[in-house]
């Protein structure tokens, strides 16, 4: 059973999509911003997409092995979708949400207290985000071995 999942050639593009797309934000946050953020390597928002880059690449990857007919190919299609459209939508709503409260909370220049922390702000991803991941995940999808 470990050497199935150990063989599991789609599983593991997902998952090197993912590594992909979290080591390129951490290197363009920490770029943009000129300090390292550890953080960014596992935290969700950003550029790319990781989440997008995950399910495309796993998209992908279906479709190379079983083909575009097959369920699975659909099923990973929809989920991409689902996963995509509310990376922009969804998350990204919550996330400019939380920059609002934590600007409306702490503008006083009130110091936070231990039961008072800053809402998560880096949740969701703009268009163009969830672009680079969907172009990330796609073209690892592609050039990796199945």
């Amino acid at each position: 059973m470990i050497n199935d999942l150990l063989a599991n050639t789609v599983l593991w593009i997902a998952l090197a999509c993912w590594a992909a797309a979290q080591v390129l934000k951490l290197i363009l946050y920490s770029l943009h911003s000129r300090r390292l953020e550890i953080e960014r390597l596992f935290g969700a928002g950003g550029m790319p997409s990781s989440h997008t880059s995950t399910v495309c690449g796993l998209t992908v990857a279906v479709a190379r092995i079983y083909g575009l007919q097959s369920p699975l190919f659909t099923l990973s299609l929809v989920m991409a979708c689902i996963v995509m459209y509310d990376a922009t939508g969804v998350r990204r709503a919550a996330g400019e949400h939380a920059k609002v409260l934590n600007q409306l909370l702490f503008s006083e220049g009130e110091l936070m207290t231990p039961s008072q922390k800053a809402l998560k702000e880096f949740l969701g991803h703009t268009p163009l985000e969830v672009l680079g991941g969907a172009i990330l995940g796609v073209i690892l999808g592609l050039v990796m071995p199945v």
